[in-house]
């Protein structure tokens, strides 16, 4: 028998280093003993097995059991990345028998089952699945229940949680932390490990006790306000909201408390609402009173005072605000885009979504100053297809796009830029032509009536959308189209 003994039961590497050796060193997955597991089951029913005292030190065949052993694998084993990708996941699981029963999956990969992971009824991938589904459904479970309190120490405010997930995840859920609460010191506490964020540097220590945590602070009477409020009676069902919010997590979050009461009077607050007079909703940005195209005042400002308040096509009903131009009134260059974004309509300014911050990345290195330049969108208002909790974007129509064009026209009337840069091809279309296509007439100028020159090219939103292997070439020319107009400014 050949002894493991992982540091870390629940770290990935550590595994496929153990694991690596033993393939290397053709120990079949019955010959193995992996630290802190219960195998009886799983080596059928082995008890009191031999235990080498160094891992993988012993020399030797290797033993009779379920699998024979056979030769050593010359290098380092070539797996499918699905495989990993179901390790990273089964390797939190809670069962003690996760390594052997993945070693055992690595083993049949590499010895001649190459499309194993493709059987779904294979008892090991059965299990490999099942056991994947709970540490993912783990996952989510940790990011909607865990309920920070706050503590003082000698340098301000510390927010502690305390958690019991079923299986070891707060090392992969601890980077979610991180980005979601970047700006705050906090401690995560389960039985198994904790996890400490200090503003710089997230830190991973020992388990803790649940009176290591708070049991309370003025936060709790906070999560339960916004509770009482979000709890729509209409929509009760108490099935299938404790299947989504198992009691076992209750304890420790402060709004359960509320939940008997809540599903008591459920039946007379709905009808309250059916007996109450109908609302409409008010917008969150309500938009002002004004004709439906006033014409701007002098300057920039009283462009962007005029889109804020257009209403020359139905976009402005549903849209959070108007999203105006931004950036210097001397600018020598006018980028124009196509239309705002689901971040630009939250935020009322252009490119600011992950198309503008991957534009901005690419003008950084091709030596551009985004400050320097004027950025604006060929239509103003966000338009969308709501999809559940997400706003899909939806093209504007070519009455749509008409309706924006006096905006486009008074921006570059007010600007006079001596270059112009369309971002895709209703950007492209709306100053150069119906008939234009990017993809055939980019990498040239193309001068207008004025003398103004324009240079086209893909939207940044079109490499985003594109396949991964088909990105560093269209990305690489996109690069290409900028260069041309750090050249032209250079001039």
């Amino acid at each position: 028998m050949r002894r493991v003994i992982l540091d870390d039961a629940a770290d990935l590497a550590q595994w496929r280093e153990a694991a690596r050796g033993l393939l290397l060193a053709a120990v079949p997955p019955a010959e193995v003993l992996w630290e802190g597991g219960a195998q009886g089951d799983l080596l059928g029913g082995m008890t009191s097995p031999t235990i080498d005292a160094d891992v993988l030190a012993t020399s030797g065949p290797a033993g009779a059991g379920a699998f024979p052993a056979r030769a050593a694998v010359s290098r380092a084993p070539r797996v499918p990345r699905e495989f990993l990708a179901l390790a990273t996941l089964v390797i939190a699981h809670a069962n003690p028998q996760r390594h052997a029963r993945l070693y055992r999956l690595l083993w049949r990969l590499v010895h001649g089952e190459r499309e194993l992971l493709a059987m779904a009824t294979d008892p090991d991938v059965a299990w490999a699945h099942d056991a994947a589904k709970a540490v993912s459904r783990e996952k989510h479970k940790m990011k909607a229940f865990v309920r920070f309190r706050e503590v003082a120490d000698a340098r301000g405010a510390v927010y502690i949680a305390w958690f019991e997930p079923e299986h070891d995840v707060l090392p992969q859920v601890a980077p979610f932390f991180v980005r979601r609460f970047a700006g705050m010191r906090w401690s995560i506490l389960t039985p198994a490990r904790s996890a400490h964020w200090d503003g710089e540097a997230l830190h991973l220590g020992e388990g803790a006790h649940r009176g290591d945590a708070p049991d309370g602070d003025a936060l709790e009477d906070l999560w339960r306000v916004y509770y009482a409020n979000i709890f729509n009676p209409a929509r009760l069902k108490v099935d299938a909201m404790v299947k989504e919010m198992p009691r076992r997590y209750w304890k420790n979050m402060p709004e359960t408390s509320l939940i008997p009461a809540l599903v008591r009077d459920a039946g007379a607050r709905m009808q309250q609402m059916v007996d109450a007079a109908p609302t409409v909703p008010r917008k969150a940005f309500p938009a002002p009173d004004l004709p439906s195209r006033a014409l701007p005042a002098a300057g920039l400002d009283g462009v962007h005072q005029a889109v804020s308040a257009c209403r020359a096509c139905a976009l402005w009903r549903p849209a959070t605000q108007a999203v105006p131009g931004e950036g210097p009134a001397d600018a020598r260059v006018m980028v124009i885009g196509e239309q705002p974004g689901d971040q630009e309509d939250l935020a009322g300014r252009p490119f600011v979504g992950p198309a503008g911050q991957l534009f901005a990345r690419a003008l950084h290195e091709v030596g551009i100053d985004r400050g320097t330049l004027y950025v604006t969108n060929t239509v103003k208002h966000f338009k969308y297809a709501p999809r559940g909790k997400h706003r899909l974007h939806v093209r504007a129509d070519a009455g749509e796009q008409a309706a924006c064009r006096p905006w486009l026209e008074a921006e570059l009337a007010q600007l006079r830029p001596r270059f112009v840069l369309c971002l895709g091809a209703m950007a492209a279309q709306a100053l150069l032509g119906a008939g234009f296509a990017v993809l055939r007439e980019r990498g040239r100028w193309h001068p207008l009536a004025d003398g103004t020159a324009v240079l086209a090219t893909v939207h940044p939103s079109y490499l985003l959308r594109l396949p991964a292997a088909e990105q560093p070439a269209a990305r690489e020319a996109f690069l290409a189209d900028l260069r041309m107009l750090r050249n032209a400014l250079s001039r």
